[in-house]
């Protein structure tokens, strides 16, 4: 994979520290269109299920984000599920880059909405 640019890579670095704070299984962050940035964690109660990307979505929307611009995961999943694309594609529209990373922050793969 190419090198992400400065603000892309800071998406990952974002969702890196989200999962590492809470120790969930995903972080995610996402950049909207004024470069405000959103970060989360997966998030698992009874009563409640979000992937980490649904969640920053979710942030991003509760802000008044009117869209994206790009979003990043770190995951140990090989691909992202159809759910996932779906809420950046709803904010974002078609082609949001969203940069998949591992647990280490090496992106192995960017795909777009």
């Amino acid at each position: 994979m190419p090198e992400l640019d400065a603000e892309n890579a800071k998406l990952v670095l974002l969702a890196r520290s989200a999962r590492a704070r809470t120790g969930a299984p995903e972080g995610a962050a996402v950049r909207d269109d004024t470069g405000r940035t959103y970060a989360a964690s997966t998030v698992v109660l009874p009563s409640l299920r979000l992937s980490a990307l649904q969640a920053a979505v979710a942030a991003a929307v509760s802000s008044g984000a009117g869209t994206l611009e790009a979003a990043a995961v770190v995951t140990d999943v090989a691909a992202l599920a159809p759910a996932d694309l779906g809420c950046v594609r709803e904010l974002g529209g078609p082609g949001v880059p969203v940069h998949v990373a591992g647990t280490d922050g090496a992106v192995r793969s960017t795909v777009t909405t």
